[in-house]
């Protein structure tokens, strides 16, 4: 099962920095299947973006994503970009790019949509209680929408233990994503 670590500036920092010092202390434990710079704080993404880039691609991490903007993701020669549920219509701008694209959902029909416009994977959530991301899916609505999409999907939202990683993967998921579970 693939890992995907999502970053977040509570745990990361907003600051170069701080970034690559989080980011080396995780990599001597794990190097992730993909990875994203998530943070919406910053006052200059672009700078943390290439900061976060060349850290991750000299510790060799397979996949490395930009969050929300496809035209930086490609100007910085990200692999790809990890687009919010309401950005379906970026899609194929980032397609066209040559992006990998992995959309967030948290319906069925956003699963669906996401798939029909030619995203390459989707995170789904939240499954388990994750802070002021609604009520969780639960396993069986995962299972659900594992067995009626054909795209990869990341199960996200309050996977913070094996336990809920074993579970997950016994639902037939493409991998599991977080922001905890790796720091």
């Amino acid at each position: 099962m693939k890992t995907y670590l999502i970053t977040d500036p509570v745990y990361y920092g907003s600051e170069p920095m701080a970034l690559t010092s989080s980011l080396k202390t995780v990599f001597t434990r794990t190097i992730p299947d993909f990875i994203l710079l998530r943070d919406k704080q910053t006052s200059d993404y672009p700078t943390l973006a290439k900061t976060f880039i060349r850290v991750c691609r000299s510790h060799n991490v397979p996949t490395v994503l930009l969050h929300a903007d496809c035209t930086l993701a490609h100007d910085l020669g990200a692999d790809g970009v990890h687009l919010t549920s309401n950005q379906s219509d970026l899609i194929v701008k980032a397609k066209a790019l040559g992006l990998y694209v992995i959309i967030s959902t948290h319906t069925h029909e956003e699963a669906f949509k996401a798939q029909n416009l030619g995203a390459d994977a989707i995170t789904y959530s939240p499954i388990y209680e994750s802070p002021n991301k609604g009520e969780p899916k639960g396993l069986e609505d995962l299972k659900e929408i594992v067995d009626k999409i054909s795209i990869p999907i990341f199960a996200l939202g309050g996977i913070t233990t094996e336990e809920q990683i074993n579970a997950v993967e016994k639902c037939g998921v493409f991998g599991f994503a977080s922001i905890r579970y790796f720091i």
